[in-house]
């Protein structure tokens, strides 16, 4: 198994953890209700996908 030669520097260690933040989703509006939804899935506000009825979903 292979060891270090040198110590990473702690700039190394920080600049590689630095990559786990998340960003936020992005949100389109839905064609038919207008309500915010994540792209390419079923709209939770209507239950509509790609123009077509999928889920019923109570109001």
């Amino acid at each position: 198994m292979g060891v270090p030669k040198r110590k990473h520097s702690k700039q190394r260690q920080r600049t590689r953890r630095a990559g786990w933040k998340t960003e936020a989703p992005t949100l389109v509006n839905c064609p038919q209700c207008r309500e915010r939804m994540v792209p390419h899935r079923v709209c939770p506000g209507c239950g509509f996908y790609k123009a077509k009825k999928v889920v019923n979903v109570d109001k």
